[in-house]
């Protein structure tokens, strides 16, 4: 077996100082970029083809060589080769016996086959060690050494030699290596780069439905109302009037969705008298989107504050403050200054201003780069005491705006209520709940049912012991 040397490989199984060569089957994209980022790494490199002659692409350094002759030089081989195509494995599962076999393979679907590649795989050669892993990482990051995005390698198989071997190489080529178990974990793994966005998905609809429903809302109290009864033409609110009123409404909305969840949570934990037993299945899913529901607020409460600094250079603006002044000048008035209306003005930016800084900062720490670098006392103070502070600030900066106008008969036209009124509803029953639920009577059993205390301890073993029965 060829060896090079270089320097003393982390998680290696041997504490040679020299790297064993590494076979890759298959000269496609993958193979040539996962060869030549190994040979950068000190890995001799030896690539099994169809055609053994060498070309221009392969990297400098590399030999290419028949399958067989490829799989006699190295201990571990890189299947870098579609599923469809690895029949040419069995004329040689005599010499690939006992050989470390990596799959890295990916399908066209989630759940496209039965079975994974790799246990498939393993199925077709028998006396291989077959390991998963590699497949989360692209040609072309791997080419540019962009990996910050898919430095994760998850890794697994039955043979546990096997795998810390292929987790060593993986770390030699400054990856991160995660074990995920058993070759049964294989499929999971393959299905993982095919999904899109899968934390996003219930977010991002929810926030598109909201939209319509807001735009159309506001499109006819706004916009069809004032054409049909008073014949003025306000069409041009689209652009940015009910952009304006939309976005807050779904930032205040999304943020209360945020900590509903968890309100529900408490109130099933006191109902039930234990945390061991599961919550439904729709509150587990809307818990595990809470922080893409937050992004997805923020990023509505930016565009708020982007629309907002457009008002003062808008040409419908501009022009109502200069007919105002005309029609003041001609008059020969002056109107006093309102110090309660200045007063509500002020506080209304006040809190929407602070209630937007802490938004930011809510924001932030969801940051993976961030949230790794505080503690879960910490993380938790960000996330739930500033959180709850951020929905009162901005429940507030709503309450304030337009707290005068529900009994105003002129806010409601054909009967409809103005939107925001609306963005109200939930974030109100959230705070009100959560403010009961701080009541010393409330919050000590939920405190001590956190900390493992049950009302009825009997009846949890039981359910739990029905939860296992039929898990097996």
């Amino acid at each position: 077996m060829n060896k090079n040397s270089s320097n003393t490989m982390a998680l290696a199984p041997s504490t040679s100082s020299k790297r064993e060569t590494v076979c890759i089957f298959g000269t496609g994209d993958f193979g040539r970029a996962l060869g030549h980022k190994m040979m950068q790494s000190g890995y001799p490199v030896v690539f099994g083809s169809r055609s053994t002659q060498t070309s221009s692409l392969i990297p400098k350094g590399a030999e290419v060589f028949s399958h067989a002759e490829a799989a006699q030089k190295a201990a571990i081989i890189i299947i870098a080769i579609q599923r469809q195509h690895y029949n040419f494995l069995i004329p040689l599962a005599e010499i690939l016996r006992g050989k470390v076999l990596v799959d890295v393979s990916n399908n066209l679907k989630i759940n496209q086959y039965p079975e994974s590649n790799a246990e498939y795989l393993a199925q077709l050669v028998p006396g291989a060690k077959v390991v998963k892993a590699f497949n989360t990482v692209s040609a072309w990051a791997l080419q540019s050494g962009t990996l910050d995005a898919s430095r994760k390698v998850f890794v697994c198989g039955d043979d546990m030699e096997a795998k810390q071997m292929v987790m060593a190489i993986v770390h030699a080529l400054g990856l991160t290596p995660v074990d995920q178990g058993s070759l049964l974990a294989a499929q999971e793994i393959e299905n993982y780069p095919l999904q899109l966005f899968p934390m996003w998905k219930f977010p991002v609809l929810l926030s598109l439905g909201l939209t319509a429903f807001f735009f159309f809302y506001c499109l006819a109290r706004d916009v069809i109302y004032p054409y049909v009864y008073e014949n003025k033409d306000f069409s041009f609110f689209i652009a940015i009037s009910i952009p304006n009123r939309i976005c807050p409404i779904l930032a205040l909305i999304l943020l209360a969705l945020v900590y509903l969840p968890g309100v529900i949570a408490a109130i099933i934990q006191l109902y039930r008298g234990t945390k061991y037993r599961r919550f439904p299945d729709w509150l587990d899913k809307w818990m595990l989107c809470r922080k893409q529901l937050g992004l997805v607020a923020l990023a509505f409460a930016s565009l708020h504050v982007l629309y907002t600094l457009l008002i003062p250079i808008r040409f419908f603006v501009r022009w109502r403050i200069s007919s105002r002044i005309v029609s003041q000048a001609l008059n020969n008035k002056t109107e006093p200054l309102n110090t309660t209306n200045a007063w509500l003005s002020d506080s209304y930016l006040a809190l929407g201003t602070l209630g937007f800084f802490l938004f930011v900062l809510l924001g932030i720490t969801s940051l993976p780069s961030v949230s790794n670098n505080v503690n879960w006392r910490e993380f938790r103070f960000v996330q739930s005491k500033l959180g709850y502070l951020t929905l009162i600030l901005c429940t507030a900066h709503t309450l304030v705006y337009g707290g005068n106008r529900f009994l105003s008969p002129s806010s409601y036209r054909w009967y409809l209520p103005n939107a925001y009124m609306f963005s109200l509803i939930v974030p109100c029953i959230v705070l009100v709940v959560k403010f009961v639920l701080i009541f010393p009577c409330l919050d000590k059993p939920l405190t001590r049912i956190r900390q493992g205390w049950e009302r009825n301890p009997q009846y949890s073993e039981q359910s739990n012991y029905i939860i296992n029965k039929s898990a097996v």
